[in-house]
């Protein structure tokens, strides 16, 4: 088992990425810097010894950086069992919106309204169809969770989503299960979410004027 931590790779080759590619912004280097040095001497710590037989123990401190797994490791655990603790007694669907490579440089230099507008466009495409009356005819909940890159580290941002397979019949006042055994057809899911993002994107970009004068690949054929 792999014992590599993203600390290691940052100490191996952080400063010579930033040499190759450039200056990068403030909260990027405070961000790296301090997972590089999260539980090492650098941040100092506590020496605990054994009232019996005398050994001791050395714990650095913690960064406390929110980007850091390390720290995060005990909130992201917590976080979990919360949410186990609100899970219904019904099946549960995990469905995934992702965006063309083309986009990842506008929404890392906008990451606000960009992050926004994604999370928007999920909410509404999934409000609408479950209460379309031919799919679910219900309001459903659902839980989002954005990851901001990938499993080989490069940018690509994109929301999980964990839906349950059904919903609240507002006329009815009672739980409404999903009659398939996906909970939307996937073309129809696909289609609503990029027609929302694409024009809420344009929106932005006209209104925006720190993208006034860059080239977007709006009318793009590989999405």
């Amino acid at each position: 088992m792999s014992t590599l931590e993203i600390a290691d790779i940052f100490r191996a080759g952080f400063e010579s990425y930033v040499q190759t590619m450039g200056a990068l912004p403030m909260d990027h280097y405070k961000t790296a810097h301090a997972i590089m040095a999260c539980r090492t001497e650098e941040l100092g710590g506590h020496v605990y010894k054994c009232d019996r037989c005398g050994h001791e123990r050395t714990l650095h401190n913690s960064c406390g950086n929110r980007h850091c797994p390390k720290c995060q490791s005990l909130a992201r655990a917590q976080w979990v069992q919360a949410r186990i603790g609100e899970l219904l007694p019904v099946p549960y669907f995990h469905a995934v919106f992702t965006l063309p490579a083309e986009l990842n440089p506008f929404l890392l230099r906008n990451k606000t309204a960009g992050y926004a507008l994604l999370f928007r466009c999920v909410r509404e495409t999934l409000s609408e169809l479950s209460a379309d009356t031919k799919l679910l005819g219900a309001r459903t909940g659902f839980i989002l969770v954005l990851h901001s890159w990938g499993q080989n580290l490069m940018d690509h941002p994109h929301i999980h989503c964990i839906i349950p397979g059904g919903g609240l019949d507002g006329q009815a006042g009672v739980w409404k299960n999903s009659r398939n055994r996906f909970l939307f057809p996937v073309a129809v899911m696909s289609a609503l979410f990029k027609g929302k993002f694409m024009h809420g994107f344009r929106q932005a970009v006209r209104n925006m004027a720190c993208w006034a004068n860059t080239r977007i690949p709006v009318n793009s054929r590989n999405w």
